[in-house]
């Protein structure tokens, strides 16, 4: 789940068993981490919830995402259900201990909602998972174990651990957009509650999961209707971050001012100056850099759009998680801070893609970066930082269709 590369689809056709019926509303949504940036991003319309990652952990040492809080809270505002999962790379208990110790404390999504375990690498054991995930639970969560199934088996008494705790499995019969799952690559085992059945549920790269039979739910009592006419979810409690998404849900169209952030609605069809809106715009966050009447216009595409056709993500009071200002950043790069470390040469360029240095990054090899910029037509995203030199620098970490790392991370 967005920490190494996917070396390709791991698909065989089986037969779709389950052990217990399967829900009548088969709900989709999605997977987020920072690669979504602050705001929680969807396929559809119609998905009714995202699972962010709070943070990642790999034998003792933490990764906590500084988007997580933001996604939560944006997840709410749009009126779906939020839940968390943690990068875990651990073979103890006592690591098991330490890492929840950190992160349980910090969860912001209701009690009893999903903390997934993503177990995907290292060395885990049966011992060390069965106490992760029952810790998760004495916490008052509902613990998922997420993985590959031929990692999980190799690694694990699958078995044992499936017949206490529930299973989010990924299998991929491609890498190109799939907006529903494909059943003749359903990973059959017992007790598989989430099927992720795709990491490109949009053009450029979206994780998209069907929940068979309903543990999304968890940690909420349905919906009810914002203030503003909206959907709302109810959570069994609530948190900073639940507030904050309550509070953008109920907060009316007209009192949008310059550095909200809003979403253009998937139904959206013009700008106001009557020009189509394009799909790949659709379902997107921008800051609000304008304001005219019932107008407002975006940062980033400079395009005017009805009060009506966006859905308010975050009021201008709310903080949003990047530990850098995007004013301090060149034009079209996204804040956003974290690691990178290549698995093969990869050049350094002035810009996305444009001037090279001729200078390289080798495997192994760490990048602290401040920002990312995607350039679909050189077809790879970069990670921004500034060199000794003080000039801007690009390396490209992220191969954009087919969607793939170029390394590793954190």
């Amino acid at each position: 789940m967005k920490k190494k590369v996917l070396l390709g689809a791991l698909a065989f056709a089986s037969a779709f068993l389950f052990a217990v019926a399967a829900s009548a509303d088969r709900d989709q949504g999605v997977d987020l981490s920072r690669y979504q940036g602050s705001t929680a991003v969807f396929g559809q319309a119609s998905d009714k919830f995202a699972i962010s990652q709070i943070g990642g952990y790999y034998d003792g040492t933490f990764y906590p995402q500084s988007t997580y809080q933001s996604q939560v809270a944006s997840t709410i505002a749009q009126g779906k259900r939020a839940h968390t999962y943690i990068y875990a790379q651990f073979s103890t208990r006592q690591q098991a201990d330490e890492m929840l110790n950190y992160y349980l404390s910090r969860i912001q999504t209701p009690k009893n909602s999903i903390i997934a375990l993503d177990v995907e690498s290292g060395s885990p054991n049966t011992d060390a998972v069965m106490y992760a995930l029952n810790k998760v639970k004495q916490a008052g969560y509902t613990p998922v174990l997420y993985g590959y199934l031929n990692f999980l088996k190799a690694h694990l008494n699958l078995s044992t651990i499936a017949d206490s705790y529930p299973l989010w499995l990924a299998e991929y019969p491609d890498y190109q957009v799939r907006t529903s799952p494909d059943y003749n690559y359903f990973p059959s085992y017992k007790n598989i509650h989430l099927f992720q059945f795709t990491s490109t549920y949009k053009a450029g790269g979206l994780d998209g999961n069907v929940d068979l039979l309903g543990i999304t739910k968890n940690g909420y009592d349905g919906t009810t209707t914002s203030t503003q006419g909206g959907t709302a979810v109810k959570a069994t409690t609530t948190t900073t971050a639940i507030k904050q998404g309550q509070e953008a849900n109920n907060t009316p169209k007209s009192n949008i001012v310059v550095g909200y952030t809003v979403k253009v609605n998937f139904s959206a069809s013009k700008w106001s100056n009557g020009y189509a809106i394009p799909s790949w715009a659709k379902g997107k966050s921008y800051k609000v850099q304008q304001v005219s009447g019932s107008k407002v216009l975006l940062t980033g595409i400079l395009s005017w759009i009805d009060k009506s056709n966006v859905e308010i993500l975050q009021t201008a009071k709310q903080v949003t998680s990047t530990s850098t200002s995007s004013s301090t950043l060149p034009a079209g790069v996204h804040a956003q801070s974290g690691y990178f470390t290549p698995n093969q040469r990869l050049m350094v360029w002035h810009g996305a893609g444009v001037s090279p240095t001729y200078q390289y990054y080798y495997a192994g090899e760490s990048i602290k970066y401040v920002g990312y910029i995607d350039n679909y037509a050189a077809g790879y995203r970069y990670v921004v930082y500034k060199g000794a030199s003080g000039n801007w620098c690009y390396v490209a970490d992220r191969h954009l269709s087919p969607n793939y790392m170029l390394g590793y991370a954190r």
